[in-house]
Order: structure tokens, then C-alpha cells, then sequence
């Protein structure tokens, strides 16, 4: 039999694109007055030192590569249901926005199911914040008055990918998030349904942290750019002619572009 709910709440909080400034005040607030957070690898680790001391800190990310290197979906519900019926504050820290291919979605119907009260605190999302910190808008009124979020990585368990990329290769801007592992297949299926192989596109990795490092390309080209850097995960790809606007609007990597990173985009602007 399941404890009786007492008063416990849960508040399942945006921690932002990686700068802990960019996490909402709401967001703050609620940090610091919980019993329990749960944060996940994305969530800059930084915010937990707004935690009050007594707080209980539970890790429920990634450690590294692979899903065997993953706590397990159920067992991040159980420990958030246990906790609020236990009587206590949760906040539940993901990186980014929970409701943007976050499972923000899937712990909310947990919770729900359990007769648990919950919030949804919206974050900034990657998909927008790190192409602004690399000076690409996703839109502009001169060259995209539309734009797509796509996730990269889909779950292999629900079957065919509902992706329609015919549709999608004709949007102005795309953004793919949880995409580098598949940013070859990704780009031939582009070209395969007509997308033009000079169209510009970049690479943003660990965006809005001091870790960024950007990379930029065509749609035909990227992928090896890419591969020749050693780009590795997390990272947001951005298709679009809004990428050329990153030469005039560049402002935070300003100075810190890796000699290996610049090196290869010698090698493009060469071509």
C-alpha cells in the first residue's frame, strides 16, 4: 500500500541552457526553500549551492555515454513520488526546459497518477538560448519567419521516426537537439529531400557556458567539420540562412575559440 499523501509538493523547474544566470527567479526561489532536489547532468551543478544545507541533493542524470550509465526513468518517479508523500518540498532540476524534450511530460503524468500536486516552472531552452549566444537568431524577419525544434534522438522504443523531413527540409530555420550522434544521417536526409547543400549551419556545443565552443558549415559540409574538431556531445544544430547572420552578431565566444576549432574554420572559409 503506498503512504498516504501528506503535504509534500513537487516543482518540476527549468534550470536554463547551462549559465546559471539564466535561470528564472521563480525558479531560484524555489531552489532554495526545498526539502529535496533531484538535478539531472545538464543542470549547471553551480545552482546547488543555493540549496539550503539541510537539503537532500539526489543526482538522477547522466554520468556519460550510454543508457547503462542512466538512472532509470521509474526509479527517478518513484524517488519523486516517495519524497512528496514523505511530506517534503521536491524540486525536480532539469536542464533546459522540462516540457522540451526534457520528460517533464512523463514525470508530470507520473505525479498526476499518484495523486501527487505538482508545478511546472518553465526554463530556457537550449533550442533558443545557445544559438543566441553563438549570434545566430532562429528567426529574422528578412530571412525566416519560421522554425522547427527537433529532437534528434528519438525514442527507439515507440517504432518508425514521426518525423516528416520532406516537410521539414522546407522550414526556414531548423534547430536539432540530442543530435550530433546522428548529424551525418541527419544532413544526407536533409539533401536527399532537396534542402540546397550550401545552406549554412552550425554547431553550438555546451551553449551559454564557458565552455561553448560553435562550429559552422553547410548542410553538406558540417557533419565533417564536425568530425574534424572532435565535437562531442552536448550540442544544437542549426540549419538555416539565420546562421550567416553569426559573422555580424557574434558577441560571447568571441575570444575563446579553440586553436583546433579555428584551425578548421580557416579550412572552411577557404573553401
Amino acid at each position: 500500500m503506498p503512504t498516504p499523501l501528506q503535504t509534500g509538493f513537487v516543482s518540476l523547474v527549468g534550470a536554463g541552457p547551462g549559465d546559471p544566470d539564466l535561470l528564472t527567479v521563480k525558479g531560484l526561489r524555489l531552489l532554495r526553500g526545498a526539502d529535496v532536489v533531484a538535478y539531472d547532468r545538464l543542470a549547471n551543478p553551480v545552482l546547488l549551492k543555493e540549496c539550503r544545507p539541510e537539503a537532500e541533493l539526489f543526482f538522477v542524470g547522466k554520468h556519460g555515454e550510454g543508457d547503462h550509465l542512466s538512472v532509470p526513468q521509474e526509479n527517478i518517479n518513484a524517488l519523486l513520488v516517495e519524497k512528496a508523500r514523505a511530506g517534503k518540498h521536491v524540486v525536480r532540476l532539469k536542464g533546459g526546459d522540462p516540457f522540451i524534450f526534457g520528460r517533464g511530460g512523463e514525470e508530470a503524468l507520473e505525479l498526476r497518477h499518484a495523486g501527487v500536486p505538482f508545478e511546472i516552472v518553465p526554463g530556457i531552452s537550449s533550442a533558443v538560448a545557445a544559438p543566441a549566444y553563438a549570434g545566430i537568431p532562429v528567426t529574422h524577419r528578412h530571412v525566416s519567419a519560421s522554425v522547427a525544434i527537433v529532437a534528434g534522438h528519438e525514442d527507439p522504443h515507440k517504432g518508425p521516426s514521426s518525423h516528416d523531413w520532406e516537410a521539414l527540409s522546407k522550414l526556414d530555420t531548423l534547430v536539432i537537439l540530442m543530435g550530433l550522434g546522428r548529424l551525418e544521417a541527419i544532413t544526407r536526409t536533409l539533401l536527399e529531400c532537396g534542402r540546397a547543400p550550401h545552406t549554412p549551419a552550425a554547431v553550438v556545443r555546451w551553449g551559454t557556458t564557458t565552455e561553448q565552443v560553435t562550429v559552422t558549415g553547410t548542410l553538406s559540409s558540417i557533419a565533417a567539420d564536425v568530425r574534424r574538431v572532435g565535437l562531442k556531445a552536448p550540442a544544437t544544430l542549426i540549419i538555416g540562412e539565420v546562421v550567416r547572420l553569426r559573422d555580424e552578431l557574434r558577441w560571447f565566444d568571441l575570444e575563446s575559440l579553440p586553436p583546433e576549432v579555428a584551425a578548421a574554420q580557416s579550412v572552411h572559409e577557404a573553401v
